[in-house]
Order: C-alpha cells, then sequence, then structure tokens
C-alpha cells in the first residue's frame, strides 16, 4: 500500500514538474518583453533559461509518455493480426529498451564533460544541471519500455537485460567499431515497423553509424542538445500548448457558430466551415492529430445534423486534419526555417496564398456536396453572425495579434509565441472559463507537456542522424547522384513529389523535416528552385502524405476517433487525396503561389 501511495506520488510530481517547465516557458519570455518594452531592462539569462526549458519539458513529456504508452510509433503496427501483437509487442519493447539506455550512457558522457568544463547557463547555473535531465529521463523511458514489453517477469527481466547491455555499450564505442552497422540497423527498422517508438529508431540508428565510424555515441545527445536549445526552439511548444488550450476549451464550439452563421447560408456551407475551422486549428497545434481526435466527433455531429453522408463526412475530417500548416504560425514552418536557414517571416508570407489554395479546393468539394445533395442551409442573419464573432472575438483576434507581433517587429518568434499562450490562457480560463484554473489546467498542460516530449525527442534524435549524414557527406553525394541522372528541373520536381509523398506517408511532418531537409536542400539549389518555395512545396506534399495509403497518419487517427474500420475511412479519403494532390501539384509547378505576395511585399 505504501509502494503504491509512493509511486503515486513520484508520478504526480513528474506531472507537475513537466508542467511547471512549459508554462515558465511561457512566462519568462512575456515578462522579458514587458520589461524590455516598459523599462528597458531585461530578464538575466532569460533566453538561455527558456532554451534549457524546452530541453527539461522535451524529455520530461517524453519520459510521461512512455509511462502512458503515448511515445509516438508508426501507424503500421496496426495492421498486424491482434493475435501477433503480445510477441511482435514483446519483440519491439525488448528492442527499443535497448537504445534509450545506449544514448542515456551517451549522455551521461556529455554531462560530465560539460562539468568539467565549468560553463554556464546564465547567473551561475552550469550547464550541465541543463543537459542532465538527458540522461535521467532516458533511463527512465528504458526502464519503463523494459516494464511494458511482456506481462510476465520472465520476458521484462530479457528486456530489462537488453538495457543493460545498452548501457554498457553506450561507454564503449570501440566494441563497434569498423563493424557493419546494417544488422543492427534492420534490427530497428523491424522493431519500429511493429510498434518500438519513432525516436529509438532515429537515435539509435544515429548512435550505431557514429559507433562503427569510430565516433562515441555521446555525438548524438550533443547534437540532440544543440538543437533543443536552438534560439527559436521554444516557439514550438510554446505554440502548441496555445493550440492546446484552445482545444481543450469551447473554442471549437465558438468558432463552429461564427462560420455556420457566416458561411451556412450557401450550398455545402457547414462542409466549408468544417475545413476552415480544422485549418484555424491545426495552424496552431502543428499537426493534424490534435485536430482530428479534439474536434473530429463534433464536426462530425455538425455534418450528418445538416444531412451530409457518413461517407463524405469521414473523407472530408480526415482530409481537413492536417489543413492549416501551411498559415503562419504554424510550426512546421517555423521548424524549415530553423533547419534550412531560411527566414520564418518569408516562409509565413510565402505559405498564405498555397494554403488558402488547399483550403479552398476542398470548401469547393463540400460545396458541390452540398449543391447535390439534400443538405439543410440557414438565412444569413447579421445579427447572429455579430453576435457569434462579438463572442469568438478572443479566439478570433489571437492569429492577427500574433503576427502582428511578428511582422512588426514588436516581439522574436518566442515572444509572439508566449504572448499566444498568456492570450489563449487569459481567454479560456478567466474570461470564458472553459477550463477550471486548478487540476483542470494542470491535466491539460500536462497532456500538452506528453504530445510535445513525444515530438521534441523525435526532432533531436533526428538531428543526431542528420549530423551523421553531414559528417559522412550523405547530402553531397546524393546531389551527384540525381544531377548524373536527372537533368530537367520539372522532372526533377516530379519525382521530388512522389519521394515526399513516401516520406510524408511513413514519417512524421516533425522528423521528416530535420531528417530530409538538409538533404534537399542543397538538390533544390542546384536545379534552381528559390529555397521559400521549396519549403512550401515540402510541407504541402508531407501534408498530402497524411492522408496517403496504408499508412498515412490521418487515416489511422479517423479510424480511432470515428471508431470506423480503417478501410472505410481509406475508401472515404480518397476523393480529398485527389483533391489535394491537384492542390500540390499547382503549388510545385506554379512559383508565383508562393512567392508573388513575398515578392509584392519585398524581402
Amino acid at each position: 500500500m505504501k509502494a503504491g501511495r509512493l509511486i503515486a506520488t513520484a508520478r504526480r510530481g513528474e506531472d507537475l514538474l513537466a508542467a511547471t517547465a512549459l508554462v515558465a516557458m511561457g512566462i519568462l519570455p512575456i515578462a522579458e518583453g514587458l520589461l524590455r518594452s516598459l523599462l528597458g531592462i531585461g530578464i538575466p539569462g532569460a533566453g538561455p533559461f527558456v532554451q534549457h526549458l524546452t530541453l527539461w519539458v522535451a524529455f520530461l513529456g517524453a519520459a510521461v509518455a512512455a509511462r502512458e504508452d503515448r511515445l509516438l510509433a508508426l501507424a503500421t503496427a496496426q495492421l498486424l493480426p491482434e493475435s501477433w501483437k503480445p510477441a511482435t509487442g514483446f519483440f519491439a519493447g525488448t528492442v527499443s529498451a535497448a537504445f534509450p539506455a545506449l544514448l542515456a550512457r551517451a549522455g551521461l558522457e556529455m554531462v560530465l564533460i560539460e562539468r568539467q568544463a565549468g560553463a554556464e547557463i546564465a547567473v551561475g547555473v552550469p550547464v550541465w544541471v541543463g543537459q542532465a535531465v538527458m540522461p535521467l529521463a532516458l533511463i527512465g523511458i528504458a526502464l519503463r519500455l523494459a516494464w511494458k514489453a511482456s506481462s510476465w517477469w520472465s520476458g521484462r527481466a530479457l528486456a530489462l537485460g537488453t538495457s543493460l547491455v545498452g548501457f554498457w555499450l553506450g561507454a564503449h564505442a570501440e566494441v563497434l567499431d569498423g563493424a557493419a552497422a546494417w544488422p543492427w540497423i534492420a534490427l530497428l527498422v523491424v522493431a519500429t515497423a511493429v510498434g518500438g517508438p519513432i525516436f529509438v529508431a532515429l537515435g539509435g540508428a544515429a548512435a550505431l553509424l557514429f559507433m562503427v565510424d569510430g565516433i562515441p555515441a555521446a555525438a548524438v545527445p550533443v547534437a540532440t542538445y544543440e538543437l533543443s536549445t536552438s534560439p527559436i526552439m521554444p516557439a514550438i511548444p510554446l505554440f502548441t500548448l496555445t493550440g492546446f488550450l484552445l482545444a481543450e476549451g469551447g473554442a471549437s464550439q465558438r468558432l463552429l457558430q461564427v462560420f455556420r452563421t457566416l458561411f451556412g447560408w450557401m450550398h455545402g456551407g457547414t462542409a466549408v466551415v468544417c475545413a476552415v475551422v480544422c485549418a484555424f486549428f491545426t495552424t496552431f497545434t502543428g499537426g493534424s492529430g490534435v485536430t482530428i481526435l479534439a474536434l473530429g466527433m463534433l464536426l462530425f455531429e455538425a455534418l450528418k445534423r445538416d444531412g451530409y453522408a457518413d461517407r463524405f463526412s469521414l473523407g472530408l475530417l480526415t482530409g481537413s486534419g492536417s489543413l492549416g500548416l501551411l498559415f503562419p504560425p504554424a510550426l512546421p514552418l517555423i521548424l524549415y526555417g530553423i533547419v534550412a536557414q531560411q527566414p520564418i517571416e518569408h516562409l509565413f508570407i510565402g505559405g498564405l496564398v498555397p494554403g488558402m489554395l488547399l483550403v479552398a479546393l476542398i470548401a469547393a468539394w463540400g460545396m458541390r456536396a452540398g449543391w447535390r445533395g439534400e443538405t439543410s442551409r440557414q438565412r444569413f442573419e447579421p445579427t447572429a453572425a455579430g453576435a457569434a464573432i462579438w463572442k469568438a472575438k478572443w479566439e478570433l483576434a489571437l492569429p492577427v495579434v500574433v503576427v502582428a507581433a511578428l511582422v512588426t517587429g514588436y516581439s522574436t518568434p518566442v515572444e509572439a509565441a508566449a504572448l499566444s499562450v498568456v492570450w489563449a490562457l487569459v481567454a479560456q480560463v478567466a474570461i470564458y472559463r472553459d477550463i477550471g484554473p486548478g487540476r483542470e489546467l494542470l491535466q491539460v498542460v500536462k497532456r500538452c507537456a506528453v504530445l510535445i516530449g513525444g515530438v521534441l525527442i523525435i526532432l533531436g534524435m533526428a538531428k543526431g542522424l542528420t549530423s551523421w549524414m553531414v559528417d559522412a557527406q550523405i547530402p553531397m553525394r546524393a546531389l551527384e547522384a540525381v544531377q548524373s541522372v536527372i537533368q530537367s528541373k520539372l522532372v526533377f520536381l516530379l519525382c521530388l513529389n512522389l519521394f515526399l509523398l513516401v516520406v510524408g506517408c511513413l514519417m512524421d511532418i516533425f522528423s521528416a523535416i530535420v531528417v530530409v531537409v538538409p538533404l534537399i536542400v542543397p538538390l533544390g539549389a542546384a536545379y534552381g528552385i528559390d529555397p521559400i518555395h521549396l519549403g512550401i512545396l515540402f510541407i504541402a506534399n508531407l501534408e498530402l502524405g497524411y492522408l496517403t495509403p496504408p499508412v498515412g497518419l490521418n487515416l489511422f487517427l479517423a479510424a480511432y476517433r470515428f471508431d470506423r474500420p480503417l478501410l472505410e475511412i481509406w475508401r472515404a479519403s480518397v476523393p480529398v487525396l485527389v483533391i489535394l494532390a491537384l492542390g500540390v501539384l499547382l503549388i510545385t509547378y506554379v512559383p508565383w503561389l508562393t512567392l508573388g505576395l513575398l515578392d509584392l511585399v519585398g524581402r
């Protein structure tokens, strides 16, 4: 009994620490900005502390995600027969448990070296204190993966044994020096395909590739640390928290009412509304998962109530879940700017017209369905529209405030992200009172930290793999290989579309950006493709990959949310897939859609 209470207390402490770190990330930039504007002073070390808090949120959130079986994995495991899953789960868990332990030992080596160096974050706080969360969290993740690998003690003991082997290997890179990497990589690939976490595959592959080259595995946590503490990276968890607060509150109902009063009079008005609402939420959450899971049933019931067919409604919502990734301040645009070293404000402007094109195409399809079917419409009532707009004014003003803060230069991207958190927090907790200020708010922030941790740990490990590819000159070799086969820019763009479609189908958009962008940027430059155009078509293609059978992420999320067979979701999504594919081709082959507005405002 005492052990149970002790475990429960430890879990609450872990949750509270992760949530506190995330909230502190939002408070520090706002306080810094206010003091700088009003008094001309700042908070010593505010920027570096926020950057290191990003590292803490990443790894604490990932540790909680491991505890709750919410580490991000490929959807391919869901295609396996149920009778296979105990065996494949044990295999995936046993293999996966070894590599976080290996990376934990490598991270410990990094911390010890940094401790000897004596560098500081700011105001006397050592850097190694900020880094220490990495090995501690990775050890916790390894133990939890080992525990969950089997319900039998013998199976858990075996998985724990692989963790110990991995921990030992983390300090003995010489054991694999000069060995063949492919058998180990193949083992990782199979384990990931049957349910192992994505971050294990990326981080484990990076560590193995470094080790067979005679380089210590500590190169991976070093790269993870560098990416996680980069100056603009805190904007990603902060905008995600904004989207979470909106989704958990009543913003979806208020926005649905606004757009229904504005567009409900037209044929297919409800379908248009659903596309616009999904795009709004995805812009802030950064991916389709939260949008489909949080808003799916609400919007589905609205469509059904207005007479739309089941198949059409399922396809519309599955496809609309990824709309909005090209609108500012979408997180993929920020991350692409970081990795490709392109101005984020240029990507924001460049994505506006392509993003509106994709929403317009889906809206047009919805209008066609409304015209052909017996769907209900409502009269346009200016008074009702005005009342709905006034009621949702805080949510509607949020993107305007954020974009204005960025465009005018009043705020940095991190400060603008923190402003969006405070705005959403005040609106949902204090004004609308949709979220209670105590335990309920803590649970919302904690769930957000889990999602952020699952994403950021993937990004960090992907950065490790990218570092190895750069050291191995993979981008230059890829450039030489492609140029030897393809001379035409148009053919290259078509091949790039097909390649990115597969990437978007198999990888989440964030890890794809970190891993693939360093490969395609030199290719795009060689074929004379504008780097902003390349970024927008890259994200648009990955957005399409969410819908690509058999393992597009949106398909599985929709099947789970709507409790429908996966095959039914596939069939319902085909028209949306075709429509969005046409839009992606237009974005690819008509650069003006991306660059016209940017050239107009100047850059």
